[in-house]
């Protein structure tokens, strides 16, 4: 496996799903220091959406993230560098300061193939103040072939520089991965391509070594999984599997004993049985998400009926 691989670690993002980003500076700080330790290459330390789109009453700092706040909280870079992810319509063009006054070295665009013109127009933004771009093309296991085909048109004029493949409902396997890749690499031909995976069938890490197989540079994954609902692909398998010289273990095994085994007490995420059933039917796992918050949450057959009823509103779509 080549140099070029790059693990981005997305534990403050996506887990923030989970907590409400609920993390202490201390969590983030010690999270950056032992990733920058292990050798990966980057953190996603949170969201640069805007709080007056959302309406957000509250300040909530890795949600809204804030670069002098970053450089607060961050005083001195090291290797790994810091990236933070974007949605179409949530962020405000002039909280973005061009990169050379930011401690962000990279801005990642998400949003749904059939908004990809307006992801782009975001991408062309942040490469012209000088960050490094990815489109993350969500829920990619029920977009028809030929919207895929009329975003890749887009897509390949524009100056991103990675386009990521996201298996948003966890409902993809390892062939299904391998598939995918190797159409994006066919229409994305001057592209680098990255993958982010979910755990709802234990399959996150499978897949995102058959991304990785399949030629695929950037991967995503979290500190012991911790993600929205199943979680991701953990960042401390890949940084066990990859052989990499500059990769390292023990740093993130002594976060994990430090923040994670508390966290993981009070905060569900990873494996469990109605995240498979929401990854088996290929659907949005929120379904499953309210379903753990109630008190039928243990009641495993009683949610599997309800989502496969005829009459309910959550039946699988056709595959």
């Amino acid at each position: 496996m080549g140099q070029k691989n790059k693990i981005l670690d997305c534990t403050i993002r996506d887990g923030g799903l989970v907590n409400n980003w609920d993390f202490s500076i201390e969590f983030v700080q010690d999270l950056y220091n032992s990733l920058n330790e292990s050798g990966v290459e980057y953190m996603e330390i949170g969201y640069k959406n805007s709080p007056k789109l959302l309406n957000a009453s509250e300040p909530n700092p890795w949600r809204f993230l804030d670069d002098n706040f970053l450089k607060e909280i961050i005083p001195e870079k090291k290797f790994t560098k810091l990236s933070a992810l974007v949605d179409i319509g949530r962020v405000d063009p002039n909280d973005i300061l061009p990169r050379e006054e930011s401690i962000l070295d990279m801005i990642r665009v998400a949003c749904y193939a059939r908004e990809v013109d307006k992801g782009l127009e975001l991408v062309q933004m942040f490469h012209e103040l000088g960050y490094e771009t990815t489109l993350n093309i969500m829920a990619l296991s029920s977009v028809p072939e030929h919207q895929l085909i009329k975003a890749f048109e887009m897509v390949k004029d524009s100056p991103v520089d990675v386009v990521y493949i996201v298996d948003s409902f966890g409902s993809l396997d390892p062939s299904d991965i391998a598939h995918q890749v190797k159409k994006f690499k066919e229409m994305l031909p001057n592209k680098q391509l990255g993958i982010h995976t979910h755990n709802n069938m234990q399959l996150a890490f499978a897949n995102t070594l058959s991304a990785l197989q399949n030629g695929v540079t950037f991967m995503d994954s979290s500190v012991y999984g911790m993600g929205r609902a199943a979680g991701n692909c953990h960042t401390e398998l890949l940084v066990s599997y990859i052989q990499k010289s500059n990769y390292e273990i023990k740093p993130v095994l002594g976060f994990i004993e430090k923040h994670m085994l508390e966290m993981r007490q009070k905060w569900e995420w990873g494996y469990i049985i109605p995240y498979m059933i929401s990854g088996v039917l290929n659907e949005h796992p929120r379904v499953a998400m309210a379903y753990r918050k109630s008190d039928d949450r243990d009641k495993f057959v009683n949610f599997y009926d309800s989502v496969t009823s005829p009459e309910s509103n959550v039946s699988p779509s056709s595959k």
